[in-house]
């Protein structure tokens, strides 16, 4: 007689239903082009704010380039790519992992003794 653990077959597949969306969940926050597109746009807005109003010694250095404003900007755009990229084309879900469903499963012959 088989043991029963007081879990239905229901109640296992809406466990592991609940279980898959949940990995997708994480999947999609933990996606790199959300961190890498955020982390550009912050340090961009950071370093243009920098680039607005340069002191002379800092244009002297960079031979009159105003270089903070123009990385910033840069890093801005790069972050928008980012961040624009993840909207377009949004990670899929998992794909389940396939059960042995098919023909010849659990039908294994034992050896004759």
């Amino acid at each position: 007689m088989p043991e029963t653990s007081g879990y239905s077959e229901d109640d296992v597949q809406r466990e592991v239903t609940e279980l898959q969306s949940k990995s997708a969940t994480a999947a999609r926050i933990f996606d790199l082009r959300r961190i890498i597109g955020g982390l550009f746009v912050l340090y961009g807005v950071i370093v243009t704010i920098a680039g607005i109003n340069p002191s002379d010694t800092t244009l002297d250095k960079a031979e009159g380039v105003n270089i903070n404003l123009w990385t910033g900007l840069g890093m801005l755009l790069l972050g928008i790519f980012f961040l624009v990229w993840l909207k377009l084309r949004p990670t899929p879900p998992p794909v389940p992992p396939a059960t042995e469903t098919g023909a010849g499963a659990g039908t294994e012959e034992k050896p004759a003794e």
